[in-house]
């Protein structure tokens, strides 16, 4: 008899329900397989067989450090179920579906830069697809000029990745790169299974890790940025529909094809979701108009995809947002309010994570969101500095910088995973960029100049002034230290004297107890 680990977990909770009969007629097909099996099995052999299916699994996440991490049983309850099929005649369906990945062959072509450069560019994207749940077989690149504009890859090419579909058993091919639609016509035409490219991976990763109602609506937006001009369908969906009416004159005519309703309401979905997205992030407008009225300073976490953000926010704040090791763990936004160890209080926000190639529907998507870092006083730039190419990834990030207009505001470089990275590598990385702090959020180590290096880089308050303020306005004290910069404090007769660096507001407020001021 086989054990029951050897049994499919859908089959071995069944026997726990089997009548004597059912046993019975196991135990006969047993012994036709088998001359040597006895008929007469103890039944203490079945419900140890049944016992031993049962044993616990082992969690699969282990962050004592980084707080709760309420989410970890809600983000693995996400990964793909084994055996969903996604064969070609799937592909036909108009509406978007939820991409199923299981087993999948990447494909890159090379046009530019060196080897290494697409190797390093194929595994990045192997790590996305296992992300989104599949598992890789294989990968192949194929070296070009420039892409064919048939199949990607050239017909011959296409041929051949055909035969390594079958002999794997693959049902799906990622490219590393945005496909036109023909081109995932024609190569699906070859290849007789599903392909997909490098944005629609990404933009299925996004939706499976957002949450927020707003997270929810700006990944909605880019999938339909990205599936109206690919669109497809046959049959009915490319008939033509009367007009309106129940008949008679101004009812006959072509109409409209099934496709073009589909498209139709797509844009009018796009609208909607447009406007929804701007009336969500009135709020966080608000919140930042808060900030400045107050004279709060902003710093926002900013970085690759898997660098470590979500960690260092918990190390400074204890926030206790979701750490994964994989990308795009962390979609929604997170803001906490901290302290310098001089007790001046500022905001730190982490974003979502960037990308090479990040698809231009997600920039324009989650615009609304990233304008958190273009608005701030300090970013810090969060880099890996135990991947293999971490100058590729601070490339990468200072180019959505730029799209987004923040390559002016102030930038702290922190190079994470210090106690996993090369020495020399983080020697090389601080001689290029020297405004930088070694860290490791998973050791703590660095933690601290960390710290000093915030409040150093945090703006200064414009205006120095002097003040006797009465002990009954003890609140004012305490906003120079929350927002302000206390030079000197001294507690006399007739109340406390300070000296300070504090904000226009600030001082409009203790003009009536100034002594000295200096501009």
């Amino acid at each position: 008899m086989l054990p029951a680990f050897f049994l499919p977990r859908s089959m071995s909770k069944k026997r726990k329900h089997m009548t004597e009969s059912h046993k019975d007629a196991a135990r006969a097909a047993q012994a036709d397989f088998d001359p040597d099996f006895d008929l007469v099995t103890p039944e203490a052999e079945w419900d140890a067989a049944d016992a031993f299916d049962d044993e616990p699994l082992a969690p699969l996440y282990r962050r004592n450090f980084d707080g709760e991490q309420f989410d970890l049983e809600e983000r693995a309850a996400l990964r793909r179920v084994a055996g969903l099929s996604t064969e070609l005649e799937d592909v036909t369906e108009v509406e978007y579906r939820q991409l199923r990945l299981e087993r999948v062959v990447l494909v890159g072509v090379w046009t530019e830069g060196t080897a290494s450069d697409a190797e390093l560019s194929l595994r990045e994207l192997a790590q996305l697809a296992e992300t989104a749940g599949s598992q890789v077989l294989d990968g192949l690149i194929q070296r070009r000029e420039r892409p064919d504009p048939a199949t990607y890859i050239g017909s011959g090419k296409a041929l051949e990745l055909r035969d390594i579909v079958v002999s794997t058993g693959a049902d799906t091919v990622i490219c590393d790169g945005e496909l036109s639609p023909g081109q995932l016509v024609h190569l699906e035409d070859v290849v007789k299974v599903k392909v997909i490219d490098r944005t629609a991976l990404i933009l299925d990763i996004f939706a499976q890790h957002a949450k927020s109602r707003e997270g929810k609506a700006q990944v909605a937006l880019a999938q339909m940025q990205y599936m109206l001009p690919r669109l497809r369908g046959w049959g009915q969906s490319l008939s033509r529909q009367m007009g309106g009416g129940r008949g008679g004159l101004a009812t006959r005519g072509p109409g409209e094809t099934k496709i073009e309703t589909d498209r139709r309401r797509i844009r009018e979905r796009m609208a909607k979701l447009r406007r929804e997205i701007g009336e969500m992030s009135k709020g966080r407008q608000t919140q930042r108009r808060e900030r400045r009225r107050g004279a709060v300073p902003s710093v926002v976490l900013a970085g690759y995809t898997n660098a470590g953000k979500s960690s260092i926010l918990n190390r400074l704040t204890g926030a206790g947002v979701l750490v994964e090791n994989a990308l795009f763990a962390t979609l929604d936004p997170t803001v906490r309010r901290t302290e310098t160890a001089a007790g001046r209080t500022y905001t730190l926000s982490d974003t979502v994570g960037f990308v090479r190639h990040l698809p231009h529907q997600l920039v324009e998507a989650f615009r609304s969101t990233l304008e958190e870092v273009g608005e701030s006083d300090l970013v810090l730039h969060v880099v890996d500095a135990s991947d293999e190419d971490p100058e590729g990834q601070i490339s990468a990030v200072r180019q959505v910088f730029g799209e987004l207009g923040a390559g002016s505001v102030k930038e702290l470089m922190v190079l994470n995973k210090a106690d996993l990275a090369d020495p020399e590598v983080l020697a090389r990385l601080l001689r290029h960029e020297p405004h930088s702090v070694v860290v490791s959020a998973r050791t703590g180590q660095g933690i601290e100049e960390l710290l000093a290096a915030i409040e150093r880089d945090l703006p200064r308050p414009e205006v120095e002034l002097e003040a006797l303020i009465p002990y009954d306005r003890g609140d004012l004290v305490a906003r120079i230290h929350a927002s302000g910069e206390m030079l000197k404090e001294e507690h006399t007769d007739h109340g406390t004297l300070v000296r300070a660096l504090i904000h226009p507001g600030l001082a409009a407020a203790l003009e009536p107890f100034r002594t000295v001021a200096v501009k």
